[in-house]
């Protein structure tokens, strides 16, 4: 489906029902206007789908494995259809397994905590904090950010070839930048990746919820997304991939679960027989809601169909992206370029304010809500910035009163729930805050700009 085909049939492209979507919040100014959430990448809201899913198990809650009762026998059946439904979502291989975790954080430090003793791991400096720092064991080679999809393969390649080829190595790379929105060769770097011995984990936080990811297409080792991402709720994340070093690791967590079983020694202590299945991971009682919202989401998503999603984001992107371009004052942030693909996630700085300042105006007088800051990928936004990427810097604001420089940015950021009214509203606040100013006075209030009261 084409962008012109898109915007002249919208009906058969809605957007699909999200909570939160009739809420209403005061402005400044007086009176109230619909929310505009345009912060998905930090958090998507929940489907409406996935919500009522949620609701109609909820009375059959039961704790998972081991329980004789029905609503245990249930919720057993429902938490391991969950995991199937994860991996069919993901295109994994057979043997392949599937771990229910936190969040994507959570899952790429259960792998940090898997990876052999003697693994080399190579990452870009351009990745979020979640797979750029939880290696802090291994051996880790940090690769400069590249200016091109080309030279990211080459970079890799380049820096693969100078390792000792005999010892283990993994390569972590996101599928879609958390700033930029652009979309990384993935394929391709598992290409590099694999001419070399080495293995890759695919952090498809960002490109789960707007593009299919599979783990047998794109021949990544591992694949870890969030929940919260993926329009379901908080608290709920997967790591899926090879069974290998997974099931030879000590368990991530020790305890029920975890373990088949375990038995006395006659010196006192006691001798632990684990898991060797995705239950060596997920010990105590898991998460069965979480692990049941994305399921529902994978389905959701699958059933209204990727190819009609991504048409539809696409047009909201341009949208937003031609809005922008027609504001000289406005810098799109980039590192492949204009023509690059991405997802709806673009992050921009404005001459002559404050990134704080602008982001508490769209909030306080147009009920937009984006984020701004360094987007926990600091080396990336710092290069982006024109400033050396090893400066200090906090996730949130830095602490700069309105008018004052910052080296942070503002992120604007939707996806399958967003309605168009929303992006329209926030090009149309963008031009009238850069011609006429903030109509209100601002301050900076423990690190945060707010309108002055």
């Amino acid at each position: 489906m084409s962008v012109s085909t898109l915007a002249a049939d919208q009906s058969v492209c809605a957007p699909l029902p999200v909570l939160g979507r009739d809420v209403t919040v005061p402005l400044v100014t007086g009176g109230e206007v619909t929310y505009a959430a345009l912060d998905y990448a930090a958090s998507a809201p929940a489907l409406q789908r996935v919500w009522d899913d949620v609701a109609a198990y909820a009375p059959y809650y039961g704790s998972v494995h081991r329980g004789a009762g029905y609503l245990s026998q249930l919720s057993t059946d429902l938490f391991e259809n969950a995991r199937r439904t994860v991996a069919e979502f993901l295109g994994c291989r057979e043997g392949d397994q599937v771990v229910f975790t936190r969040s994507t954080t959570d899952s790429l430090n259960l792998l940090a905590r898997a990876i052999p003793a003697d693994c080399r791991v190579f990452v870009f400096e351009t990745e979020h904090h979640a797979s750029l720092l939880p290696w802090r064991d291994a051996q880790v080679t940090y690769l400069n950010a590249p200016r091109t999809p080309e030279q990211a393969v080459s970079t890799l390649e380049r820096a693969l070839a100078d390792r000792d080829p005999h010892g283990p190595a993994l390569v972590c790379v996101t599928g879609a930048s958390n700033v930029t929105g652009e979309l990384w060769p993935v394929r391709e770097l598992a290409a590099a990746a694999h001419a070399h011995g080495a293995r890759i984990v695919l952090d498809a936080a960002q490109l789960a919820p707007h593009h299919p990811v599979s783990v047998t297409d794109l021949d990544v080792d591992w694949v870890a997304f969030s929940g919260h991402k993926l329009y379901a709720p908080f608290g709920s994340g997967v790591l899926a991939g090879r069974a290998d070093w997974l099931r030879e690791a000590e368990p991530y967590l020790a305890g029920g679960g975890a373990s088949r079983r375990v038995t006395r020694r006659t010196d006192g202590g006691v001798d632990v027989e684990w898991h060797d299945s995705a239950a060596r991971h997920e010990a105590g009682s898991p998460n069965v809601i979480g692990a049941y919202s994305i399921a529902s989401a994978c389905k959701a998503l699958t059933e209204a169909g990727f190819d009609t999603l991504v048409a539809r984001e696409q047009y909201l992107i341009r949208t937003v992206r031609e809005g922008l371009a027609g504001v000289p004052e406005v810098k799109i942030l980039s590192l492949f370029g204009d023509d690059a693909p991405r997802v709806g996630v673009i992050s921009f700085v404005v001459e002559g304010w404050n990134s704080s300042h602008f982001a508490a105006a769209l909030s306080a007088e147009y009920g937009i809500g984006v984020r701004d800051g360094l987007f926990c990928a600091h080396p990336l936004v710092r290069t982006l910035l024109g400033s050396d990427p090893q400066t200090q810097g906090e996730c949130g604001a830095p602490e700069a009163a309105p008018g004052e420089k910052s080296l942070n940015a503002i992120r604007v950021s939707f996806g399958a729930g967003t309605p168009d009214e929303h992006v329209e509203r926030f090009v149309t606040a963008v031009r009238e805050l850069v011609r006429d100013g903030a109509k209100w006075q601002y301050r900076t209030e423990d690190g945060r700009c707010v309108p002055a009261v």
